[in-house]
Protein backbone atom coordinates (compact mmCIF):
# COMPACT_ATOMS: atom_id res chain seq x y z
CA UNK A 1 0.00 0.00 0.00
CA UNK A 2 2.76 2.54 0.84
CA UNK A 3 4.40 1.76 -2.49
CA UNK A 4 1.11 2.42 -4.28
CA UNK A 5 0.67 5.77 -2.48
CA UNK A 6 4.26 6.73 -3.34
CA UNK A 7 3.60 5.83 -6.95
CA UNK A 8 0.48 8.02 -6.99
CA UNK A 9 2.35 10.93 -5.42
CA UNK A 10 5.16 10.50 -7.93
CA UNK A 11 2.69 10.44 -10.84
CA UNK A 12 0.95 13.57 -9.60
CA UNK A 13 4.17 15.52 -9.16
CA UNK A 14 5.52 14.34 -12.52
CA UNK A 15 2.45 15.71 -14.29
CA UNK A 16 2.30 19.03 -12.40
CA UNK A 17 2.97 22.27 -14.31
CA UNK A 18 4.56 23.72 -11.18
CA UNK A 19 8.09 22.70 -10.36
CA UNK A 20 8.70 20.74 -7.18
CA UNK A 21 12.12 20.40 -5.55
CA UNK A 22 13.00 18.91 -2.19
CA UNK A 23 16.16 19.55 -0.20
CA UNK A 24 17.56 18.24 3.02
CA UNK A 25 18.65 20.62 5.71
CA UNK A 26 22.18 19.80 4.60
CA UNK A 27 21.42 21.55 1.30
CA UNK A 28 21.40 18.40 -0.85
CA UNK A 29 18.75 18.28 -3.58
CA UNK A 30 16.82 15.04 -3.16
CA UNK A 31 14.09 15.38 -5.77
CA UNK A 32 13.04 17.45 -8.82
CA UNK A 33 10.01 16.88 -10.98
CA UNK A 34 10.22 17.47 -14.78
CA UNK A 35 8.59 20.89 -14.45
CA UNK A 36 11.26 22.02 -11.98
CA UNK A 37 14.04 20.93 -14.32
CA UNK A 38 12.36 22.72 -17.24
CA UNK A 39 11.85 25.93 -15.25
CA UNK A 40 15.40 25.95 -13.90
CA UNK A 41 16.95 24.97 -17.26
CA UNK A 42 19.00 22.01 -16.01
CA UNK A 43 19.24 18.28 -16.73
CA UNK A 44 18.38 15.96 -13.86
CA UNK A 45 21.95 14.66 -13.50
CA UNK A 46 23.24 18.21 -13.04
CA UNK A 47 21.14 18.83 -9.91
CA UNK A 48 19.86 15.63 -8.36
CA UNK A 49 21.83 14.63 -5.23
CA UNK A 50 24.00 17.74 -5.65
CA UNK A 51 24.56 20.50 -3.13
CA UNK A 52 22.17 23.33 -4.00
CA UNK A 53 24.69 26.07 -3.25
CA UNK A 54 27.40 24.46 -5.36
CA UNK A 55 25.01 24.27 -8.31
CA UNK A 56 23.76 27.86 -8.22
CA UNK A 57 26.42 30.05 -6.54
CA UNK A 58 28.25 30.74 -9.81
CA UNK A 59 25.14 32.41 -11.33
CA UNK A 60 25.31 35.91 -9.87
CA UNK A 61 22.30 37.04 -11.87
CA UNK A 62 20.25 34.53 -9.85
CA UNK A 63 21.39 35.71 -6.42
CA UNK A 64 17.83 36.61 -5.35
CA UNK A 65 16.61 33.10 -6.18
CA UNK A 66 19.57 31.39 -4.50
CA UNK A 67 19.30 33.53 -1.37
CA UNK A 68 15.59 32.77 -1.01
CA UNK A 69 16.17 28.99 -1.13
CA UNK A 70 19.16 29.05 1.25
CA UNK A 71 17.34 31.21 3.78
CA UNK A 72 14.48 28.70 3.75
CA UNK A 73 16.96 25.86 4.34
CA UNK A 74 18.92 27.49 7.16
CA UNK A 75 16.17 29.55 8.80
CA UNK A 76 13.93 26.69 9.91
CA UNK A 77 11.47 28.96 11.67
CA UNK A 78 10.00 30.57 8.57
CA UNK A 79 8.57 29.66 5.22
CA UNK A 80 8.85 31.90 2.18
CA UNK A 81 6.60 33.10 -0.64
CA UNK A 82 8.38 35.44 -3.03
CA UNK A 83 8.58 36.41 -6.69
CA UNK A 84 12.19 36.62 -7.85
CA UNK A 85 13.95 36.97 -11.22
CA UNK A 86 15.64 33.90 -12.62
CA UNK A 87 17.84 33.77 -15.72
CA UNK A 88 18.64 30.88 -18.01
CA UNK A 89 21.08 31.16 -20.94
CA UNK A 90 18.17 32.09 -23.22
CA UNK A 91 15.68 34.11 -21.13
CA UNK A 92 14.88 35.81 -17.85
CA UNK A 93 11.85 34.62 -15.94
CA UNK A 94 9.87 35.73 -12.94
CA UNK A 95 9.50 32.79 -10.54
CA UNK A 96 7.17 32.47 -7.62
CA UNK A 97 9.04 30.50 -4.93
CA UNK A 98 6.99 28.90 -2.12
CA UNK A 99 8.75 26.91 0.59
CA UNK A 100 7.35 24.56 3.21
CA UNK A 101 8.65 21.73 5.38
CA UNK A 102 9.02 18.00 4.70
CA UNK A 103 8.09 16.05 7.80
CA UNK A 104 8.46 12.45 8.89
CA UNK A 105 6.66 11.34 12.04
CA UNK A 106 6.17 14.95 13.04
CA UNK A 107 9.82 15.76 12.59
CA UNK A 108 11.02 18.31 10.02
CA UNK A 109 13.51 16.55 7.78
CA UNK A 110 13.89 19.02 4.93
CA UNK A 111 12.32 21.61 2.64
CA UNK A 112 9.92 21.35 -0.25
CA UNK A 113 10.08 24.13 -2.81
CA UNK A 114 7.31 24.81 -5.31
CA UNK A 115 8.32 26.86 -8.38
CA UNK A 116 5.81 28.63 -10.63
CA UNK A 117 6.76 30.47 -13.80
CA UNK A 118 4.93 33.81 -13.38
CA UNK A 119 6.62 35.54 -16.31
CA UNK A 120 3.52 35.93 -18.46
CA UNK A 121 1.35 36.97 -15.52
CA UNK A 122 4.01 39.42 -14.34
CA UNK A 123 4.36 40.85 -17.82
CA UNK A 124 0.59 41.10 -18.03
CA UNK A 125 0.47 42.80 -14.65
CA UNK A 126 3.27 45.15 -15.70
CA UNK A 127 1.47 45.77 -18.98
CA UNK A 128 -1.69 46.68 -17.11
CA UNK A 129 0.28 49.00 -14.87
CA UNK A 130 2.00 50.40 -17.93
CA UNK A 131 -1.31 50.99 -19.63
CA UNK A 132 -2.61 52.72 -16.52
CA UNK A 133 0.54 54.82 -16.46
CA UNK A 134 0.22 55.55 -20.17
CA UNK A 135 -3.39 56.61 -19.68
CA UNK A 136 -2.32 58.90 -16.86
CA UNK A 137 0.50 60.37 -18.93
CA UNK A 138 -1.79 60.76 -21.94
CA UNK A 139 -4.25 62.63 -19.76
CA UNK A 140 -1.49 64.90 -18.49
CA UNK A 141 -0.16 65.37 -22.04
CA UNK A 142 -3.64 66.15 -23.35
CA UNK A 143 -4.10 68.72 -20.56
CA UNK A 144 -0.66 70.17 -21.26
CA UNK A 145 -1.34 70.44 -24.99
CA UNK A 146 -4.73 71.98 -24.30
CA UNK A 147 -3.15 74.58 -22.04
CA UNK A 148 -0.44 75.22 -24.62
CA UNK A 149 -2.99 75.50 -27.40
CA UNK A 150 -5.26 77.79 -25.42
CA UNK A 151 -2.41 79.98 -24.19
CA UNK A 152 -0.02 79.83 -27.16
CA UNK A 153 -3.02 79.87 -29.50
CA UNK A 154 -3.84 83.37 -28.38
CA UNK A 155 -0.71 84.43 -30.20
CA UNK A 156 -0.41 81.89 -33.02
CA UNK A 157 -2.78 80.47 -35.57
CA UNK A 158 -4.12 76.94 -35.06
CA UNK A 159 -1.88 75.70 -37.89
CA UNK A 160 1.26 77.05 -36.23
CA UNK A 161 0.31 75.69 -32.80
CA UNK A 162 -0.16 72.23 -34.32
CA UNK A 163 3.24 72.39 -35.98
CA UNK A 164 4.99 73.46 -32.79
CA UNK A 165 3.33 70.69 -30.78
CA UNK A 166 3.83 67.97 -33.39
CA UNK A 167 7.46 68.81 -34.24
CA UNK A 168 9.85 67.05 -31.81
CA UNK A 169 12.04 70.12 -31.37
CA UNK A 170 9.25 72.61 -31.95
CA UNK A 171 9.37 74.03 -28.43
CA UNK A 172 13.10 73.64 -27.76
CA UNK A 173 15.34 76.62 -27.14
CA UNK A 174 17.21 78.03 -30.09
CA UNK A 175 16.75 80.15 -33.18
CA UNK A 176 17.33 80.24 -36.92
CA UNK A 177 18.22 82.97 -39.36
CA UNK A 178 15.33 83.67 -41.68
CA UNK A 179 14.23 86.43 -44.02
CA UNK A 180 10.72 87.48 -43.07
CA UNK A 181 8.51 90.55 -42.69
CA UNK A 182 8.03 92.23 -39.34
CA UNK A 183 4.95 94.24 -38.35
CA UNK A 184 4.75 96.77 -35.52
CA UNK A 185 1.68 98.77 -34.60
CA UNK A 186 1.00 101.34 -31.93
CA UNK A 187 -1.96 103.41 -30.77
CA UNK A 188 -1.47 107.14 -30.92
CA UNK A 189 -1.84 108.95 -27.60
CA UNK A 190 -2.68 105.84 -25.64
CA UNK A 191 -0.43 106.72 -22.69
CA UNK A 192 -2.16 110.05 -22.16
CA UNK A 193 -5.55 108.41 -22.69
CA UNK A 194 -4.82 105.78 -20.05
CA UNK A 195 -4.19 108.48 -17.45
CA UNK A 196 -7.75 109.81 -17.67
CA UNK A 197 -9.76 106.59 -18.20
CA UNK A 198 -11.18 104.23 -15.62
CA UNK A 199 -8.97 101.13 -15.44
CA UNK A 200 -11.78 98.64 -16.15
CA UNK A 201 -12.99 100.64 -19.16
CA UNK A 202 -9.45 101.02 -20.45
CA UNK A 203 -8.81 97.26 -20.33
CA UNK A 204 -12.17 96.53 -21.93
CA UNK A 205 -11.41 98.92 -24.78
CA UNK A 206 -7.86 97.63 -25.20
CA UNK A 207 -8.90 93.97 -25.20
CA UNK A 208 -11.54 94.57 -27.87
CA UNK A 209 -9.05 96.46 -30.02
CA UNK A 210 -6.35 93.78 -29.64
CA UNK A 211 -8.89 91.06 -30.42
CA UNK A 212 -9.78 92.71 -33.75
CA UNK A 213 -6.12 93.23 -34.63
CA UNK A 214 -5.25 89.64 -33.71
CA UNK A 215 -7.88 88.31 -36.11
CA UNK A 216 -6.54 90.51 -38.90
CA UNK A 217 -2.96 89.31 -38.35
CA UNK A 218 -3.69 85.62 -37.90
CA UNK A 219 -6.06 85.51 -40.89
CA UNK A 220 -3.03 86.36 -43.05
CA UNK A 221 -0.73 83.77 -41.44
CA UNK A 222 1.01 86.17 -39.09
CA UNK A 223 2.55 85.18 -35.76
CA UNK A 224 2.05 87.61 -32.88
CA UNK A 225 5.27 87.72 -30.90
CA UNK A 226 3.96 89.90 -28.10
CA UNK A 227 1.65 92.70 -27.03
CA UNK A 228 3.64 95.62 -25.63
CA UNK A 229 0.93 97.56 -23.84
CA UNK A 230 -1.11 98.92 -26.74
CA UNK A 231 1.58 97.94 -29.26
CA UNK A 232 1.78 94.73 -31.30
CA UNK A 233 4.87 92.96 -32.63
CA UNK A 234 4.17 90.26 -35.24
CA UNK A 235 6.10 88.41 -37.94
CA UNK A 236 5.12 86.84 -41.24
CA UNK A 237 7.09 83.89 -42.60
CA UNK A 238 7.81 82.16 -39.27
CA UNK A 239 7.63 79.67 -37.73
CA UNK A 240 5.93 78.37 -40.89
CA UNK A 241 8.00 79.54 -43.91
CA UNK A 242 6.13 81.49 -46.58
CA UNK A 243 7.08 82.88 -49.98
CA UNK A 244 4.37 85.55 -49.66
CA UNK A 245 5.29 86.95 -46.25
CA UNK A 246 5.72 90.53 -47.51
CA UNK A 247 2.34 90.63 -49.27
CA UNK A 248 0.66 88.84 -46.35
CA UNK A 249 2.02 91.41 -43.91
CA UNK A 250 0.90 94.37 -46.05
CA UNK A 251 -2.58 92.87 -46.43
CA UNK A 252 -2.79 92.35 -42.68
CA UNK A 253 -1.67 95.91 -41.96
CA UNK A 254 -4.22 97.43 -44.37
CA UNK A 255 -6.96 95.23 -42.91
CA UNK A 256 -5.97 96.30 -39.40
CA UNK A 257 -6.43 99.95 -40.40
CA UNK A 258 -9.71 99.18 -42.18
CA UNK A 259 -11.05 97.57 -38.98
CA UNK A 260 -10.45 100.72 -36.94
CA UNK A 261 -13.73 102.25 -38.10
CA UNK A 262 -15.69 99.35 -36.58
CA UNK A 263 -13.48 99.43 -33.47
CA UNK A 264 -14.25 103.11 -32.93
CA UNK A 265 -17.98 102.56 -33.54
CA UNK A 266 -17.85 99.96 -30.75
CA UNK A 267 -15.97 102.45 -28.56
CA UNK A 268 -18.44 105.25 -29.25
CA UNK A 269 -21.40 103.05 -28.27
CA UNK A 270 -19.80 102.65 -24.83
CA UNK A 271 -18.62 106.19 -24.36
CA UNK A 272 -14.97 105.32 -25.02
CA UNK A 273 -12.67 107.63 -26.99
CA UNK A 274 -11.75 107.03 -30.63
CA UNK A 275 -8.46 105.26 -31.30
CA UNK A 276 -5.87 105.87 -34.00
CA UNK A 277 -3.19 103.39 -34.96
CA UNK A 278 -0.02 103.52 -37.03
CA UNK A 279 1.57 100.43 -38.59
CA UNK A 280 5.16 100.01 -39.76
CA UNK A 281 6.56 97.05 -41.71
CA UNK A 282 10.08 95.93 -42.53
CA UNK A 283 11.57 92.94 -44.35
CA UNK A 284 15.00 91.46 -43.68
CA UNK A 285 17.05 88.65 -42.17
CA UNK A 286 16.51 88.15 -38.45
CA UNK A 287 16.98 85.41 -35.86
CA UNK A 288 13.69 83.83 -34.89
CA UNK A 289 13.00 81.03 -32.43
CA UNK A 290 12.41 80.14 -28.79
CA UNK A 291 14.30 82.56 -26.59
CA UNK A 292 14.78 82.46 -22.84
CA UNK A 293 15.62 79.83 -20.24
CA UNK A 294 14.38 76.35 -19.43
CA UNK A 295 11.96 77.87 -16.91
CA UNK A 296 10.61 80.71 -19.02
CA UNK A 297 10.61 80.75 -22.81
CA UNK A 298 8.94 82.82 -25.49
CA UNK A 299 8.87 82.64 -29.24
CA UNK A 300 10.80 85.75 -30.26
CA UNK A 301 12.61 87.59 -32.99
CA UNK A 302 15.82 89.64 -32.75
CA UNK A 303 18.03 91.56 -35.14
CA UNK A 304 18.70 94.99 -36.59
CA UNK A 305 15.70 94.72 -38.91
CA UNK A 306 13.41 94.46 -35.89
CA UNK A 307 14.84 97.73 -34.58
CA UNK A 308 14.42 99.34 -37.99
CA UNK A 309 10.78 98.25 -38.09
CA UNK A 310 10.24 100.07 -34.80
CA UNK A 311 11.76 103.23 -36.27
CA UNK A 312 9.59 102.97 -39.39
CA UNK A 313 6.51 102.63 -37.18
CA UNK A 314 7.56 105.74 -35.25
CA UNK A 315 7.20 107.81 -38.45
CA UNK A 316 3.54 106.87 -38.82
CA UNK A 317 0.53 108.83 -37.66
CA UNK A 318 -2.91 107.40 -37.03
CA UNK A 319 -4.32 105.63 -40.07
CA UNK A 320 -0.96 105.15 -41.80
CA UNK A 321 0.81 102.02 -43.03
CA UNK A 322 4.44 102.62 -44.00
CA UNK A 323 6.68 100.12 -45.80
CA UNK A 324 10.33 100.27 -46.97
CA UNK A 325 11.55 99.50 -50.54
CA UNK A 326 12.38 95.79 -49.97
CA UNK A 327 8.95 95.01 -48.56
CA UNK A 328 7.37 96.78 -51.53
CA UNK A 329 9.61 94.96 -54.02
CA UNK A 330 8.85 91.52 -52.56
CA UNK A 331 5.11 92.10 -52.37
CA UNK A 332 4.18 90.92 -55.85
CA UNK A 333 0.61 92.24 -55.58
CA UNK A 334 -0.63 95.58 -56.89
CA UNK A 335 -0.38 98.29 -54.23
CA UNK A 336 -2.19 101.57 -53.75
CA UNK A 337 0.39 104.14 -52.67
CA UNK A 338 -0.87 107.43 -51.23
CA UNK A 339 2.54 109.08 -50.95
CA UNK A 340 6.24 108.50 -50.49
CA UNK A 341 8.45 110.13 -47.90
CA UNK A 342 12.18 110.22 -47.35
CA UNK A 343 13.47 109.66 -43.83
CA UNK A 344 16.85 109.27 -42.17
CA UNK A 345 16.39 106.71 -39.36
CA UNK A 346 19.10 106.01 -36.84
CA UNK A 347 21.21 102.98 -37.70
CA UNK A 348 20.65 103.35 -41.46
CA UNK A 349 23.27 104.81 -43.75
CA UNK A 350 21.78 107.44 -45.97
CA UNK A 351 18.12 107.99 -46.70
CA UNK A 352 15.21 105.55 -46.64
CA UNK A 353 12.17 106.05 -48.86
CA UNK A 354 8.95 104.90 -47.19
CA UNK A 355 5.71 104.25 -49.05
CA UNK A 356 2.32 104.88 -47.47
CA UNK A 357 0.08 101.98 -48.50
CA UNK A 358 -3.70 102.37 -48.59
CA UNK A 359 -4.65 99.18 -50.45
CA UNK A 360 -3.46 95.90 -51.94
CA UNK A 361 -4.92 94.09 -54.96
CA UNK A 362 -5.57 90.45 -55.86
CA UNK A 363 -5.60 87.97 -54.29
CA UNK A 364 -6.12 90.08 -51.16
CA UNK A 365 -8.25 92.99 -52.42
CA UNK A 366 -8.13 94.96 -49.18
CA UNK A 367 -8.27 98.74 -48.95
CA UNK A 368 -8.70 101.39 -46.29
CA UNK A 369 -10.58 104.66 -46.47
CA UNK A 370 -8.34 107.52 -47.52
CA UNK A 371 -7.95 110.23 -44.91
CA UNK A 372 -7.32 113.79 -45.93
CA UNK A 373 -6.59 116.49 -43.39
CA UNK A 374 -7.65 120.01 -44.45
CA UNK A 375 -7.03 122.58 -41.72
CA UNK A 376 -9.19 125.68 -42.09
CA UNK A 377 -7.51 129.07 -41.84
CA UNK A 378 -8.32 130.85 -38.58
CA UNK A 379 -9.41 134.48 -38.44
CA UNK A 380 -6.47 135.22 -36.17
CA UNK A 381 -3.48 133.13 -35.05
CA UNK A 382 -3.95 131.31 -31.74
CA UNK A 383 -0.82 131.64 -29.59
CA UNK A 384 0.51 128.37 -28.27
CA UNK A 385 3.47 127.12 -26.25
CA UNK A 386 5.07 123.75 -27.13
CA UNK A 387 7.95 121.38 -26.31
CA UNK A 388 9.97 119.13 -28.54
CA UNK A 389 9.76 115.45 -27.62
CA UNK A 390 12.65 113.06 -27.20
CA UNK A 391 10.94 109.71 -27.50
CA UNK A 392 7.80 110.16 -25.40
CA UNK A 393 9.29 112.73 -23.04
CA UNK A 394 9.15 116.47 -23.47
CA UNK A 395 12.19 118.68 -23.03
CA UNK A 396 12.34 121.43 -20.44
CA UNK A 397 12.75 124.19 -23.00
CA UNK A 398 9.58 125.94 -24.17
CA UNK A 399 8.98 127.18 -27.72
CA UNK A 400 6.30 129.54 -28.95
CA UNK A 401 4.25 129.93 -32.07
CA UNK A 402 0.72 130.35 -33.32
CA UNK A 403 -1.89 128.07 -34.86
CA UNK A 404 -2.92 129.71 -38.15
CA UNK A 405 -5.21 126.88 -39.34
CA UNK A 406 -6.94 124.02 -37.57
CA UNK A 407 -8.81 120.78 -38.23
CA UNK A 408 -10.23 118.18 -35.82
CA UNK A 409 -7.10 116.07 -36.23
CA UNK A 410 -4.39 118.60 -37.02
CA UNK A 411 -3.29 122.19 -37.50
CA UNK A 412 -0.76 124.50 -39.13
CA UNK A 413 1.78 125.94 -36.71
CA UNK A 414 3.63 129.15 -37.53
CA UNK A 415 6.84 129.40 -35.51
CA UNK A 416 10.35 130.72 -35.86
CA UNK A 417 11.65 127.70 -33.93
CA UNK A 418 13.54 125.07 -35.90
CA UNK A 419 11.39 122.03 -36.59
CA UNK A 420 11.96 119.06 -38.88
CA UNK A 421 9.51 116.82 -40.65
CA UNK A 422 8.57 113.85 -38.40
CA UNK A 423 9.49 115.72 -35.22
CA UNK A 424 7.15 114.97 -32.34
CA UNK A 425 6.00 117.88 -30.21
CA UNK A 426 3.69 118.48 -27.26
CA UNK A 427 1.52 121.60 -27.25
CA UNK A 428 -0.19 123.23 -24.28
CA UNK A 429 -3.67 123.39 -25.79
CA UNK A 430 -6.44 122.63 -23.34
CA UNK A 431 -4.14 120.02 -21.83
CA UNK A 432 -1.25 118.08 -23.27
CA UNK A 433 -1.80 117.82 -27.03
CA UNK A 434 0.68 115.61 -28.91
CA UNK A 435 1.43 116.08 -32.60
CA UNK A 436 3.82 115.06 -35.37
CA UNK A 437 5.25 117.45 -37.95
CA UNK A 438 4.09 116.14 -41.32
CA UNK A 439 5.34 118.77 -43.76
CA UNK A 440 6.51 122.36 -44.15
CA UNK A 441 4.17 124.66 -46.06
CA UNK A 442 4.16 128.33 -46.98
CA UNK A 443 1.94 129.04 -43.97
CA UNK A 444 4.00 127.03 -41.47
CA UNK A 445 4.39 123.44 -40.25
CA UNK A 446 1.55 121.01 -40.92
CA UNK A 447 0.84 119.08 -37.73
CA UNK A 448 -1.03 115.82 -37.36
CA UNK A 449 -2.41 115.30 -33.87
CA UNK A 450 -1.52 111.99 -32.25
CA UNK A 451 -3.26 112.57 -28.89
CA UNK A 452 -5.94 115.16 -28.22
CA UNK A 453 -6.84 116.17 -24.65
CA UNK A 454 -10.48 116.39 -23.61
CA UNK A 455 -10.24 120.16 -23.17
CA UNK A 456 -8.80 120.94 -26.61
CA UNK A 457 -12.00 121.95 -28.43
CA UNK A 458 -13.17 124.28 -25.64
CA UNK A 459 -9.69 125.80 -25.43
CA UNK A 460 -9.53 126.40 -29.17
CA UNK A 461 -12.97 128.07 -29.26
CA UNK A 462 -12.01 130.32 -26.39
CA UNK A 463 -8.67 131.27 -27.95
CA UNK A 464 -10.30 131.98 -31.34
CA UNK A 465 -12.47 134.58 -29.58
CA UNK A 466 -9.41 136.26 -28.22
CA UNK A 467 -9.26 134.42 -24.90
CA UNK A 468 -12.54 135.90 -23.63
Amino acid sequence: MPNREAFIRESIMRDMSEGVMTLGFNGIINYLNPAALSILGYAEEELLHQNFGACFFDREENDAFTQTILEAVYDRGHTFDAIVPYSTPTETKQLRVITSYLTDGGQRIGMIVVLSDMTELTELRDAVKAMERIRTLNGQLELRNKLLSETFGRFLSDEIVRQLLETPDGLSLGGKKRTLTILMSDLRGFTAMSERMDAANLISMLNHYLGEMTEAIQSRGGTIIEFIGDGILAVFGAPVPSDTHAADAIAAAVEMESRMEAVNAWNAARGYPALEMGVGLNTGEVIVGNIGSEKRTKYGVVGSHVNLCGRIESYTVGGQVLIPPLTRALCGAQLEIAQEMTVYPKGVRGELVLSQVTGIGAPYNVAMKAREMRPRTLARPVPVRFHKLDGKHGGAKSYYGGLVAAAPDGAVLDTESALNVFDNIQLEAGGKLFAKVMARTDEGFLLRYTSIPAGYEAWLETEKRGGA
